[in-house]
This record gives structure tokens, sequence and C-alpha cells, in this order.
């Protein structure tokens, strides 16, 4: 019975769960109607469908890829993607595993569809952006708000969406976080004072510095932001999805696309405060993007970070590193400390501890191998099956040309015609600089791995190539908890991401067991696994 997956997502939080459950049934009762049996239900949970960067997707791929799925199963095309680029792609590589994808608006696809359907999404998209941005531009240039929160403020229910306010609570921190600056207050010492008093932020929890001093050039923090001069700007950031990573970011629009608006009612800050402040932040020589171009100046800056708030760790004192909350809010309890050195020591003693294991290695490689020249025969098997495809139609052509030449009229033969010159040209572009792989045999891939891994080791205590190293082991790393411990001089060291996942594998399991557990790895078993597509980062307690 041919194998069937199904695939379903929602976009935002404003829908509701049951979309999915809804999707799969009906899915479901196609699947059966049509005589396939299902394998897997793939689902993205409130994302959006402009990126691929998605869990289920990705999954869904890979098992499509690795030859486990038939047929995938979705309410409409748009589930899988709303991106040109993005659609033609799943389209193009599962067509290539040999999987069908039938929706239920549109039944099997096929080219047209991508081409049409991929079109008409990309448009939906684009569409769909215009209108809001016209709509929100409209109750800007009212004198109302274009979205969003804004500390100070109170916005007025009812019909009349985009009233705003004064609150006048709120009000009177606003003024005194201005005055305080104009004293010369530092943000850091207005934000801890503020903490101590327990005032709450516009977030509901603690004040940063960086609330209150934000992006002079973005028009970003307390300080920064001129609705409180009674002045409403918008349009002054734009966001766009990073195509490779799916993650939204702002980028500053020109100054001549800005559009604003006078509203003197919501004035807070008079203009003899607000001169002084910017007179203040004038006299500042340090520039605002400098960090941005710095490298990490040590191996695990950025990636630390505390297991009592969730906020970051650095430097507190000199070569030891704590939480930075606790420092420069007050808002944490944890006050314990650890030596930069002896914290990269631990994350790099357990590489030589745990990936240098003789018999480990060599069952791994040899598990590695094995996959390898498994991918390797299934690709040249492909090729072999199309040239002895495109030799048989060669024969059908010149089939075609002698009956012409015996006399056949053409219009009999002109579909055949065009079908076989169709598919040869295809699989000559399928073939074209496309060759067979060699069966992969490496005698010495136990021996050079751990090589490797010595090296590596060795560039990470170089100071010439320690940054370079020192990349590699940063992309592994999601981040290192620290954990105050009673029983303990130091806090509990967690290691999350990549790395953590291949440590726990290599110490958690026997040798013996390394090539099943690498085959046949069940994600709701193992505790353990490698961070994924779909899985949540795994931990390794150092």
């Amino acid at each position: 019975m041919p194998r069937a997956a199904i695939y379903a997502r929602y976009s935002t939080d404003m829908q509701k769960q049951s979309s999915i459950e809804d999707q799969i049934l009906l899915c479901t009762e196609r699947m059966k109607a049509n005589g396939d049996n299902l394998i897997q239900s793939y689902t993205d949970h409130a994302v959006s469908g402009a990126s691929l960067m998605r869990p289920g997707i990705q999954m869904l791929l890979q098992d499509a890829i690795s030859g486990k799925v038939d047929t995938v199963y979705a309410e409409a095309l748009d589930r899988f993607s709303r991106d040109q680029e993005d659609i033609a792609g799943i389209f193009k590589r599962l067509s290539f595993a040999g999987v069908k994808i039938v929706t239920l608006s549109e039944g099997e696809i096929n080219h047209l569809h991508i081409g049409l359907k991929g079109t008409m999404n990309a448009l939906f998209l684009k569409d769909l952006a215009d209108k809001t941005r016209r709509g929100l531009r409209g109750r800007v240039e009212a004198g109302k708000s274009g979205g969003g929160k804004c500390f100070g403020y109170d916005v007025v229910p009812g019909e009349d969406r985009g009233e705003r306010v004064v609150n006048v609570v709120h009000a009177a921190i606003v003024k005194r976080i201005f005055e305080d600056y104009a004293d010369g207050k530092s943000p850091k010492a207005i934000a801890k004072q503020l903490n101590r008093e327990n005032v709450p932020g516009p977030s509901g929890k603690g004040w940063g510095q960086s609330t209150i001093n934000g992006n002079r050039q973005r028009g970003t923090g307390i300080l920064n932001n001129e609705l409180y001069i009674g002045r409403l700007v918008w349009n002054r950031l734009r966001y766009v999805k990073d195509p490779d990573t799916g993650k939204r970011i702002s980028k500053l629009n020109p100054e001549e696309e800005w559009v604003v608006q006078d509203v003197p009612e919501l004035r807070i800050i008079d203009q003899d405060l607000w001169e002084k402040v910017k007179s203040r932040q004038a006299g500042l020589t340090r520039k605002p993007e400098l960090w941005q171009t710095n490298r990490p100046r040590n191996l695990f800056a950025y990636l630390i970070k505390c297991g009592t708030c969730g906020g970051g760790c650095s430097t507190v004192s000199k070569g030891r590193i704590g939480c930075s909350n606790a420092r420069n809010k007050g808002t944490c309890s944890n006050k314990q400390t650890i030596k930069r050195d002896m914290l990269e020591e631990a994350v790099l003693g357990s590489l030589r501890e745990h990936l240098m294991d003789e018999e480990l290695c060599k069952l791994f490689c040899e598990e590695y191998t094995r996959h390898l020249s498994d991918l390797n025969k299934r690709h040249n098997s492909a090729l072999h099956l199309y040239r002895e495809e495109l030799a048989q139609l060669e024969k059908e052509k010149s089939a075609l040309v002698k009956s012409i030449l015996n006399g056949v009229p053409g219009d009999l033969l002109k579909d055949d015609a065009v079908r076989i010159d169709g598919r040869i040209k295809e699989l000559n572009r399928k073939l074209e600089g496309v060759t067979e792989r060699p069966a992969l045999f490496e005698p010495g891939m136990s021996a050079r791995y751990r090589q490797e891994v010595e090296r590596l080791i060795d560039l990470l205590n170089s100071e010439h190539h320690r940054s370079e190293a020192s990349d590699l082991i940063r992309s592994m790393i999601e981040a290192i908890v620290l954990t105050p411990a009673e029983d303990r001089d130091g806090p509990i060291i967690d290691l999350v991401g990549d790395l953590a996942g291949i440590l726990s594998i290599a110490s958690e399991r026997g040798s013996s067991s390394i090539v099943d557990d690498l085959s046949n790895l069940n994600p709701d078993e193992c505790e353990a696994l490698v961070a994924g597509a779909g899985f949540e980062p795994a931990t390794f307690r150092l």
C-alpha cells in the first residue's frame, strides 16, 4: 500500500489550534479514499508561510528524500509556502525523490500549478502588505496610532481605532527619566534606581539601559521617542525577512519616506528639556553600531546565560563571569560567578573526554561511510535508469523517422514525436554535467577524525588561529547556562545546542549499540538528540 504523509500549517496566533486538526482530518479522508496508508503527519503551528525555516516542513523534506514517503497530502499548495522560490524548490526536491504532492484544492500538483499558484501566492503577500501599509498611513496622517504600544499612553477602546491618551502615571516616569538624564545620570544608573524602587517598565518587567538609551538614529528608546514632544513619526523603519534565516530584521528608511504628523495633545516633555537631552547625547563620541563590526573577544561571548533569570552573563570582575542582571539591574539573585578559563576548559575538556574514544570513533566512522555509500548507490541507480530510458527514446525517435520516410503521414505521428522529443530534452538536462559517484572507502577516517579533533582543540588554544576555530565551536552551541549551586564553589554548567547532543550521544550510549542508535534513533524515546529540525535543542551537563 502506498505510503502517505500529511502536512498542515496555520499562520499566526490569531488563528486557532483546531485549524491543524481540521486540515489533518480532511486530508486523511482524501488519503483513505485514494487507498493510501498514513505514515506520519507533519505540522507547523503559528508559523508564517513566507519562509522555509520551519521544523515541520524540514522534517517532511528529510523523510521524503530518504524514501520514507510516496505521497504528501495538504489542504492547499499555500500550506507548504507562499514564496515562489520555496514552493518551486519543494516541488523540485519531492519530484526528484519520486514523491507526489496532492492537495484538496488543486488535486495532484504539476508544473502548471507551481507556476500559477506560486505567482498568485506571492502577489497575495505583496498585495496584503501594500493594503495594510495604506491603511496604517491613513490612520497616522489623521494623528492616530500606526500600530504598537508606547509607554506613557493608553489606547482608547472603541470603534475609532488608533486613538491614544496620556497615561498620567507613566508620563511622570518618562519625565523623571528625561530630567535624570539631563542632570548627568547614565541610563544604566537610571535603570538600576527604577528597579530598586520596583517601578514597572514598558514590558512589565525590569528596566534596562537599552530601554532608556535605545538607538538615536533609529528613534528607539525612551530618550529618542519624538511622540513625547507631540511629534508622531511613522515609517522610520521597515521590517523584512532574511531569505536565508527567515528572521525578521529592521532597516532604516530614507528620511524623505517618513510620515510625520504633529499631535500636540500627546506632548509629555517640554521643548527645553528635550533639547538638553539631545545636547548631551550629541556630546557622546561612541558609535552606536560599533559592536556589530567587532568579533567576540572571548570564545563564548554572548552565549552564556543565567539559569535563574534567563538573562545574559558577562564579565563582572577580572576574569570572572556572572549574571549581568544581578550586577547591572539588581533584578536577579544569582551572585555566583566562575572563572572564564575554567568555563572554557570545562567545554573543551569535554571534547577530549567524550569524542576521543577509539572504539566509538571507529564505529561512528564506519556507519557514516555506510550511509554515504547507500546515498551514492541510490544516486547512481537513478542515473542508470535515466540513461536506459534515454536510449529507448532514441530508438523510438529513429522508428518514427523511418515511418515518415516509408510514407506514414506526419500528422498521425505528431503527438508521439512531441512527447518523445520533450522527454529526451528533459533527460538530457538532468544528465548534463552529472556523473556517477564512486564507491566510498575510507579505511583511515577514524584516525583522521581523532587528528582533526586534536587539531581543533590545539587551534582553540592558539593565539593565531583561535578566532577561526572558535567560529566552528560557537556555531554548534546555542547557549551555556550557569545555574547557582549551594553545594559547590562554582555554578552548574549546562551546554545547549548541537554540540550538547553530540556529547550526550557519545557519553550516554554504549559503544556496542552506537550503529543501531545512529540508524534508528526515535525522537520520542531519545532524551539527548542532536538539535535539528523539529526537535528541542539538546542539553548536556558538564
